[in-house]
């Protein structure tokens, strides 16, 4: 089974390709749709500004990729930016126009000064979902690794799979049907990240 890690130059494609080869997965980091498309499961890393990530898939004719894969009904992981970008709108550094699969914005934190953005470190979630395989043998309110300043609003509230907390309660992590999305770091996350990423190559 492999794994297509998808590469736009804006992702932090080594730490992700090794956290899933050290759970015995097989996997290739491409910006091949060719590739992308016989893959049996593909994962949108991303780290960076929104807008620039939009600018590097479409000019690698990815965005056509990513939404044949979706589309197609197989595993498909989102981390951190690659979550934002499945959605309509990020306003980063102005309004710029996402991926459109699912409807709601990539919006900054607005917080009271005590709280320090970007929202750095270990952060506690719960699951709002009921069945959702990627749970599967996770601790109850499990600790991930995040690094953020925006973080969706999913127009559909049912779309959170996880919710965390930082000066009030923020989207950690959504799903629907083939489509998980995590804001935070699973590979950065030791233990627990580990074993999410295991769920979903076993799925």
């Amino acid at each position: 089974m492999t794994i297509a890690i998808i590469d736009y130059q804006m992702g932090n494609l080594r730490s992700v390709q090794k956290a899933l080869e050290h759970i015995g997965a097989q996997t290739v980091v491409t910006n091949d749709p060719k590739v992308i498309a016989v893959a049996e499961k593909v994962v949108l890393p991303g780290v960076g500004a929104f807008g620039d990530a939009m600018r590097e898939l479409s000019s690698r004719g990815l965005v056509d990729s990513v939404h044949l894969a979706i589309e197609s009904g197989k595993p498909f992981l989102g981390i951190c930016l690659g979550l934002q970008l499945l959605f309509d709108v990020g306003e980063e550094s102005g309004d710029h126009r996402g991926l459109g699969v699912f409807p709601g914005r990539a919006i900054r934190f607005r917080l009271p000064k005590a709280y320090k953005v970007p929202h750095m470190g270990w952060n506690q979630v719960r699951s709002l979902q009921v069945d959702n395989p990627l749970d599967h043998e996770l601790p109850t309110d499990s600790y991930f690794y995040f690094v953020h300043s925006y973080h969706v609003v999913p127009e559909d509230p049912s779309l959170i799979w996880l919710e965390a907390d930082y000066g009030g309660p923020f989207c950690a992590a959504i799903r629907r049907n083939n489509v998980f999305a995590t804001q935070f770091h699973p590979e950065k996350s030791q233990s627990t990240g580990l074993r999410l990423l295991r769920n979903f190559v076993e799925l």
